[in-house]
């Protein structure tokens, strides 16, 4: 489906493509989680402006799981919010495809909840791959761009942090076991 690329609708999914690109930008989870509830409002307006009704009940249901998981890690929360989605998947789903930003949010919805740093951004890549599965299938440009851009700057996230984590596991080992050579006897 094809729609304009400057019609209010997309320009509202270059807003979700900035705010998309600064949430994984950030190495701390709580201004992560910040951006992408910015990201989920203007993703749902954007979704539900071209037609596709289970992405706007998921990105609004993201908005509510992106601001609870600021305050909470709890594991029935995380369940009820997937609950949620599926009980949305039941009432709007039509075509198999449909389903991609509901999983999408489920596996977004656990990373929040139940992990942290890189966990967290792993399991996110595989919710980001399904959001663009979605958002071609949908015909949303900068939907698309921002997936295959966050997708990118995730992994570069994701090095930066394991990079960091390598860096500090450096510093603190003492000084001679880093120069020392291992000796045949």
């Amino acid at each position: 489906m094809l729609h304009d690329a400057f019609s209010f609708a997309q320009i509202l999914g270059y807003a979700a493509f900035i705010l998309g690109v600064g949430s994984f930008l950030q190495k701390n989870d709580r201004r992560f989680k910040l951006y992408m509830t910015g990201e989920c409002i203007a993703y749902a307006l954007h979704f539900y402006m071209l037609g596709n009704y289970t992405a706007t009940a998921s990105s609004i249901v993201s908005v509510v799981r992106s601001v609870l998981s600021l305050y909470t890690r709890s594991l029935w929360v995380a369940l009820t919010i997937v609950a949620v989605n599926i009980a949305l998947g039941l009432a709007l789903v039509k075509t198999w495809t449909d389903w991609l930003p509901l999983i999408a949010s489920c596996t977004g919805t656990l990373a929040l909840f139940l992990l942290q740093g890189i966990p967290m951004r792993m399991l996110m890549l595989v919710g980001t791959l399904l959001w663009l599965a979605n958002n071609i299938v949908t015909g949303s440009y900068g939907g698309t761009a921002l997936e295959i851009v966050i997708a990118i700057v995730n992994c570069t996230t994701i090095w930066r942090l394991m990079r960091d984590k390598r860096l500090a596991k450096a510093a603190n080992e003492p000084a001679h076991a880093l120069s020392e050579v291992p000796r045949d006897v």
